[in-house]
């Protein structure tokens, strides 16, 4: 289990934080959406989660602080890319496999040959959906419990997101857990069973899917509802823009 207890970041120079206490459990064997603003505290609690900032408060892993002898368990895929950019397709595999000892081969060429990526291209010649591509593709492969994605499909199709995520359900073991920040809510609405909603570094809202289609409520207006959207600010910038009342 990944728990985080009561954690706060705040960057120097800045007058609020970027996370405030926040609390949160992440059982595996689950799909979680992480949704908020842009700004909101998103990729900020993943690097946490890593370690990559220093922050107060705790994060464990089953119990335990983590460090290197149990990093090994979480993977990130994120858009500011942690493949190295002179190295192939297929040296990454071979770097990967001396690394990490549940990495997965199996996987790795289903889902190379499923994004139709080349093996013996160097990452830097990738278009940038391809690097994402291939930036999910690392850090569904390496064996790790606990998968992390920040908005790991920029610049990828509709059709190639909503096949990967079918291909997302069909691979994943009971004890592999997703956590998934996009801005493409309803989208993926269908392929998680939990939503977490974070706004200005607090959490916000945080409801299983089930309990959604219980109350009869999509995830969309659970997201405006929690998130008090006001359904007339177009409206109301565009009368302040043109001096016209709008419709």
């Amino acid at each position: 289990m990944l728990e985080l207890n009561n954690v706060t970041k705040k960057y120097p120079g800045t007058k609020a934080p970027s996370l405030i206490n926040v609390n949160l459990t992440l059982p595996r064997g689950e799909i979680v959406g992480l949704f908020g603003e842009n700004g909101a505290g998103k990729t900020t609690l993943m690097k946490c989660i890593f370690g990559f900032l220093q922050y107060e408060g705790k994060i464990t892993l089953d119990g335990e602080r983590i460090t290197r002898k149990n990093i090994e368990k979480l993977s990130f895929a994120t858009c500011e890319h942690s493949f190295f950019p002179n190295l192939t397709a297929a040296g990454h595999r071979d770097f990967y496999k001396s690394n990490f000892k549940n990495f997965s081969d199996k996987r790795f060429q289903g889902l190379m040959d499923f994004f139709d990526l080349p093996m013996h291209k160097a990452l830097r010649h990738f278009s940038t959906g391809q690097q994402n591509q291939f930036e999910v593709i690392l850090s569904l492969c390496q064996g790790a419990d606990y998968i992390i994605m920040d908005e790991p499909f920029a610049g990828n199709d509709v059709f190639n997101r909503e096949d990967f995520y079918k291909v997302l359900l069909g691979i994943l073991g009971p004890n592999e857990t997703v956590l998934i920040s996009t801005h493409l809510i309803e989208e993926v609405s269908a392929f998680i069973n939990r939503a977490v909603l974070i706004k200005k570094g607090r959490i916000v809202g945080d409801i299983t899917t089930d309990e959604l289609e219980e109350n009869g409520t999509s995830l969309i207006d659970y997201v405006k509802e929690t998130y008090h959207y006001q359904a007339d600010r177009v409206s109301k910038a565009l009368n302040a823009i043109t001096g016209e009342e709008q419709i």
